[in-house]
């Protein structure tokens, strides 16, 4: 079956925000990234989008991307950021979406955190795919480890473990690397409706990495046919400190 095409024809990859946010709904602050990047069938991840979205693709595939971080001190408005239950391990299986208006997404089909009340938060407020899980960021020299298992809700048991060597500073990042990381916002629901939600950041600081360990079964519990072989790219980045704007309302 082919797939929907969405008008208008998508904005262009910008590794700048295209706007600001003067007036943030949301802060955070998103250290020690590792993202992991299969190619996937846009056949594959079209039904696992939210209404009014399409994959978006680079050469006519798609990717779903395993992302393992650090939240830290995450505050509303122009509060200040909460430094215990603010700050926190968290694993994302993310796809990537255009919408009807054009607009470049991230799509989560899950995201294991563990504090318990921002998962309760996320789930309930922004109907964000939360789970709370048990989980680590460790450091040695250059190698980080990020391990997670999900307690609630299910596939309880669900898990990651993931280790990589961060390398060098990468100058001027491929096409490719600047598909996967340069995002502005990500279609969700508030209030019942489907809305897109802005983010805005710095140009983010990418690193070569090696990848010296990954078991996981989180892509395969959020719907996707588990990934064969290695990743089609490995990076890391210390982080950028974001901005979240007010949501627009979209078509869905």
């Amino acid at each position: 079956m082919p797939l929907p095409v969405p008008a208008p024809d998508p904005e262009p990859i910008t590794v700048d925000p295209p706007g600001s946010t003067p007036r943030p709904l949301l802060t955070q602050s998103w250290l020690d990234l590792a993202f992991l990047h299969w190619a996937a069938d846009p056949e594959d991840v079209a039904p696992l989008l939210p209404s009014g979205c399409v994959p978006d693709t680079l050469g006519g595939v798609t990717y779903v991307g395993l992302v393992a971080f650090r939240m830290h001190r995450v505050g509303w408005l122009r509060l200040p950021g909460v430094p215990y239950l603010g700050s926190f391990p968290e694993t994302n299986v993310r796809l990537y979406s255009v919408d009807s208006h054009g607009r470049r997404g991230v799509v989560f089909r899950s995201m294991d955190a563990s504090r318990l009340l921002p998962v309760a938060i996320g789930r309930s407020a922004f109907r964000l795919p939360y789970a709370w899980s048990k989980m680590a960021v460790t450091r040695a020299d250059t190698v980080l480890t990020y391990t997670s298992t999900r307690r609630l809700p299910g596939p309880r048991g669900a898990y990651s473990r993931i280790t990589l060597r961060v390398g060098e500073r990468i100058a001027e990042p491929t096409e490719l690397e600047h598909f996967l990381t340069a995002r502005w916002g990500m279609p969700t629901t508030a209030l019942g409706r489907p809305v897109h939600l802005p983010n805005t950041h710095s140009r983010w600081p990418l690193h070569r990495a090696e990848l010296l360990k990954c078991e996981e079964n989180l892509i395969a519990a959020a719907g996707l046919p588990a990934p064969v072989g290695e990743p089609a790219s490995v990076l890391y980045s210390p982080g950028v400190a974001v901005r979240f704007g007010r949501p627009a309302r979209r078509q869905g």
